[in-house]
């Protein structure tokens, strides 16, 4: 096998620690928040607690100012356990960027050390209705009023993870008529604003956790320190930070794959048919063989991606390799795995039936697997 050499001693100790935490604050809850299709508050002030939100934001802001490969450890570990409820990445390494790289010095002030303490949980609002991978096709208005004081907004979201527990939304919304590349932009909503409502919480196929609603805004008055950035470079900073987003699905779908590799091969090991185990049979074996090879040539390229992002240098175009190449290989391997279980595979009560059908929509989110090839093939 080949060793990792992104991470210190540091991170290992780190490691242990989220790894406790996991199983004795999560794991057991886990099946009663897929019953109730949330996890509990009380598990984000746990994690807050632990200084597990915002790590990588400056101690100005609640932050620890440690580097990403923190943030990647937790999200591996969530991944691995199957732990699909808890919404911390989003929340920590997507939420709160948008805050600290465009957001003014008073409303980082006020949000990000909230987000840190889970004072309040963010949620960012892309999909629409009508518009899911094509974010030029947004619809959701924000008119700004005559004196300039605000924007009022209109439109709704769907699909939004957090958006339940959300306390901050991060909204992309048309600022032109004709919306598109130059004609989007960024806010900031207070989910207490008058005019925000939140739909009820979807049913889905997996993730059953994980809380994903629809958000609406009815003449929602945003006020005009709320814009992100500058008006109308929405689509621009979405463009600078998807990258990572989309590296973020990439190291979910590896340590995800690494995880359902663990359980298979217990499973395999004790699981007796025809007077021996199930692994004594080459075609298992074999089976086996493969994954751990795939899951090892993504692990090499997920890690090497976040070397790159560590530098700064982590392009479009290699993101999105990632996201599509590794989540594409992770309900493959899901898919075999649960083949290899025979019909205890199929058995909810089983993980790595809860992680066949989690692993689904990652080919979906984050700009589906078609779109990450047709981004790929402008750099041909």
């Amino acid at each position: 096998m080949i060793a990792r050499t992104l991470f210190d001693a540091e991170h290992d100790t780190f490691r242990e620690s989220v790894r406790r935490f996991i199983d004795a604050e999560v794991l057991p809850h886990h099946e009663r928040w897929e019953d109730q299709g949330y996890v509990d508050r009380a598990i984000w002030e746990k994690a807050a607690a632990a200084g597990y939100h915002c790590a990588s934001m400056p101690e100005a802001y609640g932050g620890a100012g440690a580097d990403i490969r923190y943030s990647t450890v937790l999200i591996e570990e969530i991944a691995r356990a199957g732990a699909t409820g808890l919404g911390f990445g989003l929340h920590s390494e997507i939420v709160a960027p948008y805050l600290l790289h465009y957001g003014s010095e008073a409303l980082k002030q006020h949000y990000l050390p909230k987000l840190a303490s889970a004072e309040m949980i963010g949620a960012i609002a892309m999909t629409e209705p009508g518009a899911g991978s094509d974010l030029q096709g947004v619809r959701t208005t924000a008119t700004r009023s005559s004196d300039g004081s605000h924007y009022v907004l209109n439109g709704s979201k769907i699909f939004i993870t957090n958006g339940w527990h959300a306390d901050v939304v991060i909204v992309v919304a048309r600022t032109t008529p004709d919306g598109g590349a130059k004609g989007t932009s960024l806010f900031v909503v207070d989910t207490s604003m008058e005019g925000f409502s939140k739909g009820k919480r979807l049913k889905k196929v997996g993730m059953k956790a994980q809380d994903t609603a629809e958000l609406f805004f009815d003449n929602v008055r945003v006020p005009a320190g709320n814009l992100l950035g500058e008006e109308h470079r929405g689509f621009a900073y979405l463009m600078q930070e998807l990258p990572w987003e989309r590296l973020q699905i990439a190291i979910t779908a590896i340590a995800s794959a690494e995880g359902a590799l663990e359980w298979t091969l217990r499973y395999v090991r004790e699981r007796q048919a025809f007077g021996k185990s199930i692994l004594d049979f080459q075609t298992a074996r074999h089976a086996l063989a493969e994954l751990k090879t795939e899951v090892q040539i993504g692990r090499v390229f997920v890690d090497q991606c976040i070397a790159l992002k560590l530098a700064g240098k982590l392009d479009a175009a290699t993101a999105s390799m990632a996201k599509y190449w590794t989540t594409d290989l992770q309900f493959k391997v899901m898919d075999r795995c649960v083949q290899l279980h025979g019909g205890y595979g199929y058995m909810w009560e089983y993980p790595i039936a809860r992680a066949w059908a989690d692993s689904r929509v990652q080919q979906i989110y984050g700009g589906t697997n078609e779109i990450m090839k047709e981004l790929i093939a402008r750099t041909l």
